[in-house]
């Protein structure tokens, strides 16, 4: 998970971590049933889970601020919003499970335990970052942490996400690999295409749709006929649920049954996860195509931090605890930006490494 605010406060990843809430339609959630309990998941969890949340909306929050300041260049795309997805499914991981993704890929990275530090360096391309300030917001990698990049090209990484999952398979390790991409990507052809290698060999793969309801400017709703991107997978018998992807025990609860499904050798899974994405597509977009108070509401009735939150003040959680909280991810988000501004821009040498692999 994400790390804490001081060394020993960092989640490793497979230990519990949970997710927020999305718009309210009939989804599968699992046993839960409308109450303000989680049964899934401990006090414990549920703080941490709540950390991990925050340090992803506070961390893009301030990678929106310097982008204005002109300090992050190239595209640039915010996870607000989204943050249950990825801090709710890295809970059910264990080491050696892999994670892939498209460009909104600043979360995943955080939510695998990647240091924010190197992050937010990366984004403003300076040497200290995870792609020694080469790759930007878009290409970023830690094998250590078992993260394999957001990738630029659009569905691009779900035909890698599958590579992965084949190898696990030829490995026989028993690790599964997470695949994310959102609903535009959904109707790309590589994506049917690795639907069927990864039933025709049963790889231990789970599809993750982050639908945030838009694909750059357009509503889903009028961009493809599929009003239920978990089915999409019935063709090659891929089983799949739709999720409420703002709430974080629901992602978990599904993303439990899924890796399961996964790691036991049947094959791959779809996840649906219905979210919301509060700012615009990328930085360049002011998001035009869809009201102001559609945004709200999404804010004050579905937020899966303060959904969280609340939910912690109601099973005894103290003020002072969560505040505590706060002050320390504030703390972590100020560190990472002034070490993101004040690493050296990496040296004109690097130009010529990291280009060619010289196989013996």
């Amino acid at each position: 998970m994400v790390q804490g605010a001081k060394a020993g406060t960092t989640t490793r990843r497979g230990k519990a971590s949970a997710a927020p809430s999305t718009p309210k339609p009939a989804l599968a959630r699992g046993s839960k049933s409308g109450s303000n309990q989680a049964p899934g998941l401990t006090d414990e969890e549920r703080l941490q889970a709540y950390r991990d949340m925050l340090l992803i909306r506070r961390f893009e929050e301030k990678a929106g601020q310097l982008y204005g300041m002109g300090l992050i260049g190239g595209f640039c795309h915010l996870y607000i919003g989204q943050e249950a997805v990825v801090v709710g499914m890295q809970m059910c991981l264990q080491p050696g499970d892999q994670v892939i993704t498209s460009y909104r890929d600043h979360g995943h990275m955080l939510a695998t335990g990647m240091e924010s530090r190197g992050v937010m360096a990366e984004l403003t391309g300076r040497s200290g970052g995870y792609s020694k300030g080469k790759g930007g917001s878009m290409h970023m990698f830690s094998r250590e942490k078992g993260f394999y990049g957001g990738h630029g090209i659009v569905g691009a990484q779900v035909s890698l996400g599958i590579g992965l999952a084949f190898a696990n398979m030829y490995r026989d390790d028993g690790s599964v690999c997470l695949t994310y991409y959102g609903d535009g990507a959904a109707n790309q052809g590589q994506v049917f295409e690795s639907y069927n290698l990864a039933a025709l060999f049963k790889l231990p793969v789970v599809f993750i749709v982050e639908n945030n309801k838009y694909g750059m400017g357009t509503s889903m709703d009028r961009a493809s006929a599929s009003k239920d991107r978990s089915k999409d997978g019935a063709p090659w018998g891929i089983p799949g649920e739709q999720v409420d992807g703002m709430d974080v025990e629901a992602v978990k609860e599904a993303g439990l049954r899924a890796v399961a499904h996964c790691r036991e050798g049947n094959g791959p899974y779809i996840l649906e996860m219905k979210t919301y994405r509060y700012r615009g597509h990328s930085m360049s977009d002011p998001a035009k195509y869809r009201t102001r108070e559609e945004v709200q509401k999404m804010r004050e009735q579905h937020d899966p931090i303060e959904t969280l939150r609340k939910i912690l003040l109601t099973n005894g959680a103290e003020e002072a605890e969560i505040k505590k909280v706060d002050d320390e991810i504030k703390a972590i988000v100020a560190d990472a930006a002034e070490f993101a501004q004040t690493s050296p821009e990496p040296d004109e040498s690097e130009l010529w490494t990291d280009i060619l692999l010289e196989a013996r």
